[in-house]
């Protein structure tokens, strides 16, 4: 039963689930890296359709793969959550062919709203900084069985 897990499998769980219909983030080619209670890291590399009119790459794609890092860490704890809203900022342009790594982690979690702070690195480079305002929605991402 889901009330059961331990928090590491719930988060596991959370996350097969919603990476079994997430065809934005699989069409991407992002790929889950490890979740757990309040933490997800995703990565993604660079193709040729990903790269804007200076060639380094878009950075709404960016986003998307730091956008996909938060959903994964915010519905790890088994309640389906949604982004009230976010923000970005760009460090370092990124180019073709370079692999993304994002890294979020729960900030604060009160009641039905959180905070959750994500990272993208290309190697030891920090290249963007997303900072994402979350809400519960009070429904369970899995059934109980």
């Amino acid at each position: 039963m889901v009330n059961e897990m331990d928090p590491q499998r719930l988060a596991e769980a959370c996350a097969e689930r919603m990476w079994s219909t997430d065809t934005a983030s699989q069409a991407l080619g992002m790929s889950i890296q490890s979740v757990g209670p309040g933490r997800a890291t995703l990565a993604m590399t660079v193709r040729d359709d990903m790269v804007n009119g200076h060639g380094i790459c878009h950075g709404g794609l960016i986003s998307a793969l730091a956008d996909s890092t938060f959903a994964f860490a915010c519905n790890s704890r088994g309640t389906v959550t949604v982004a009230a809203g976010f923000e970005v900022d760009f460090i370092a342009p990124v180019a073709l062919g370079e692999r993304l790594v994002a890294e979020g982690r729960e900030t604060v979690l009160r009641g039905r709203s959180g905070i959750y702070d994500v990272e993208v690195r290309r190697d030891d480079t920090v290249v963007a900084v997303f900072r994402g305002r979350s809400r519960s929605l009070g429904r369970p991402v899995l059934e109980d069985s």
